[in-house]
């Protein structure tokens, strides 16, 4: 099999200094393939870059609606953020308005990731919470779609378990992702994730597949694809909740609104969708390198698909052609899109 191909490059010098290997799909929502580099149809874990496919049945079942979720509380069940207070209360606010507490969280307690965030929950004296897992917003909409299944149950016990595959919830959840990537999760390798619920193995043109059928619709049931729609409109009026201060979604969805919706995941993946042009995108970097390389390769994938202003492509390239400086502030290098991502760009 041959080796994938270079996407990203750190220059010192004038010279290559090192080099990011990866892969990549695009497609379009009818299984077309736009473009491609290296093996796309070796299944990899896809990890936190999933998420939306995880909240659909959020949304669909109703729950989303039963317990009045806002824009913020829906983009969070989306999110991998930084543990910054905004994402912690409003973790906290989802599990109050389904009639819950954080006791009934399964991910377990992390400090959070934003560096600001960390060190004031210290220099409290404080000690991390469920709330402050990167993925309390995801595991509260699991909590909430759990406690509209448990109506007229005991909902603690309900909810019990809720990560394992075979809980309901799960099922649920599971069934989203086979539906929007048609591939057969119950034929393909199964591993736990960070937050301790089951991650499957999904080639990156099935990824890919699935990201564009939530950006447009397109080979989704109606009530995947109205929640599809609705979590977008979510994540484009609050991109905060989905990372945070400073982070690579956060900032480009800022920018760009429903236009991108995008997602990191752990161990260098990431997924977007871009609605306007009916594609999906999924990267995997070999080297499992995330806001190193796969931020500057996403970035370099946005500015040669989407059509920008001069203004949002000279934003975008920031990402994309990121400047390396020392400790002094001085530049030393450059970290790039190698020239299979940039090619063909406008």
């Amino acid at each position: 099999m041959p080796a994938n191909p270079i996407l990203v490059q750190a220059w010192r010098g004038g010279v290559v200094e090192s080099a990011h290997r990866g892969a990549l799909a695009v497609v379009d929502a009818d299984g077309g393939l736009h473009s491609a580099q290296g093996d796309i149809e070796r299944p990899i874990f896809p990890r936190s870059a999933i998420k939306l496919l995880q909240a659909l049945p959020l949304v669909a079942s109703g729950a989303a609606e039963r317990w009045g979720l806002g824009d913020e509380e829906l983009a969070l069940a989306c999110a991998s953020h930084g543990g910054e207070p905004r994402h912690a209360a409003t973790a906290a606010a989802m599990l109050a308005k389904a009639g819950v507490d954080d006791a009934a969280l399964e991910c377990g307690a992390h400090w959070p990731m934003h560096d600001g965030a960390l060190k004031a929950l210290a220099a409290q004296g404080a000690q991390p919470g469920a709330l402050h897992n990167n993925c309390s917003g995801k595991h509260a909409g699991f909590v909430c779609l759990g406690c509209l299944m448990a109506e007229g149950g005991e909902r603690r016990a309900f909810l019990r378990g809720y990560v394992k595959p075979e809980h309901p919830v799960m099922r649920e959840v599971t069934a989203a992702i086979q539906a929007t990537t048609g591939w057969d999760l119950a034929r393909t390798p199964v591993g736990t994730d960070g937050c301790s619920i089951p991650t499957y193995a999904v080639p990156l043109r099935h990824l890919a597949l699935a990201f564009a059928r939530a950006g447009s619709g397109v080979g989704l049931s109606p009530d995947h694809a109205r929640a599809a729609q609705r979590l977008r409109a979510a994540v484009a009026a609050a991109p905060f909740m989905v990372a945070g201060s400073g982070r690579f979604d956060t900032r480009v969805m800022e920018r760009l609104g429903a236009r991108v919706f995008c997602k990191v995941g752990a161990e260098g993946v990431y997924c977007a969708a871009l609605p306007e042009l009916g594609l999906g995108v999924a990267i995997k970097m070999d080297d499992g390198n995330n806001a190193r390389a796969c931020e500057v390769a996403m970035a370099a994938l946005i500015e040669r698909l989407l059509p920008l202003s001069e203004a949002d492509a000279e934003f975008v390239r920031g990402f994309s052609d990121l400047r390396l400086g020392n400790w002094n502030g001085i530049e030393v290098g450059r970290l790039r899109a190698a020239e299979v991502l940039r090619a063909g760009r406008s």
